[in-house]
């Protein structure tokens, strides 16, 4: 009968060293590293040195390691870039071609407004802001929609100057003190702003709803050519606004225009910035009603008249003495 082919250790002496010698090691091993323990706890800068060594130690594989690892991403990522080139190649070139006709566009538009400004003689300058401040409060629970500005007299602010964000139009001006203003914004029930619609020539007037809202009213009625998405901008009629400043963008369509969401809210407006009244001339001719310039007319023309009449007097007296 064959022999088995486990045999216990006690039938070999060999194998009882063997495991004899096994015990010893790991029980000199959880020795040394409880050792190590109790000092690394109780001593934490004994270790430093040591452990300095075996860093200095290991570093030249570690930099080798570090290398070759950044060469392989280099790798594959300039393999990853020349099988993207292509399709990446063919967006910029489509990029590039749109930029052209953009391009192209704006240089026409350009040298038609240039040629245009010439026939009628205008001119037209950027000019800088009165001040810039910092909108301090808003009416919430009124009717009414004002807001509140930290500049006043003191900064240059008057009555009736237009307040704007980076975004668009936020009002004017209604009221001022020695260093705060009131402002009269887009959405209040008072508030009517001359626009055009930035596409083309459809005019209308920008009318406050008081919920936050606008009402785009089109002053040729007929078949309504607004869509969702247009964006109004001033027209420059009435004289308060400079015209092609960004109002409000249409979001639902009515039977006589539309209804608009301003383009710059108050509420996300942090710091707004004075501007000069675009047509002062203008503005003082609309608020002044029609009978005065009529009266001043009259009275203007009185005048000559009148003393016609006492030069041809005079002139008849000294001729009949003659």
């Amino acid at each position: 009968m064959a022999p088995p082919s486990n045999r216990r250790s006690g039938h070999s002496r060999r194998a009882q060293y063997g495991v004899f010698t096994g015990y010893v090691v790991a029980g000199l091993g959880a020795l040394i590293g409880a050792l190590l323990l109790g000092i690394s706890l109780f001593q934490p800068g004994f270790m430093a040195v040591p452990r300095t060594i075996a860093t200095d130690a290991v570093e030249p594989v570690a930099d080798a390691n570090a290398a070759v690892r950044n060469e392989g991403r280099g790798f594959i990522e300039s393999i990853q870039g020349y099988l993207r080139a292509g399709s990446q190649n063919d967006a910029l070139r489509k990029e590039v071609e749109l930029a052209r006709i953009r391009l192209a566009e704006a240089e026409a538009l350009k040298t038609e407004n240039a040629r245009l400004q010439g026939l009628l003689g205008l001119t037209r300058e950027d000019a800088e802001p009165v001040t810039v401040a910092r909108l301090v409060g808003s009416s919430s629970s009124s009717t009414r929609r004002f807001a509140y500005m930290g500049a006043g007299r003191n900064d240059g602010v008057r009555e009736g100057m237009p307040v704007r964000s980076a975004r668009g139009i936020v009002g004017r001006v209604l009221e001022v003190g020695r260093n705060s203003s009131r402002i009269l914004l887009l959405t209040d029930s008072e508030s009517v702003v001359p626009v055009r619609r930035s596409s083309d020539e459809v005019v209308a007037f920008a009318e406050g709803r008081g919920d936050g809202r606008l009402d785009i009213r089109l002053i040729n009625l007929g078949v309504n050519p607004l869509k969702e998405g247009d964006v109004f901008v001033t027209s420059g009629a009435g004289g308060f606004y400079e015209p092609g400043i960004a109002v409000a963008i249409v979001s639902e369509l009515t039977d006589d225009g539309a209804i608009a969401r301003v383009i710059s809210d108050p509420a996300a407006t942090d710091y707004v910035s004075v501007e000069q009244i675009y047509q002062p001339q203008a503005t003082q001719g609309a608020e002044t009603p029609i009978e005065e310039e009529l009266g001043a007319q009259d009275g203007g023309s009185d005048t000559p008249e009148g003393d016609t009449e006492g030069d041809t007097d005079g002139q008849d007296a000294a001729d009949d003495e003659g």
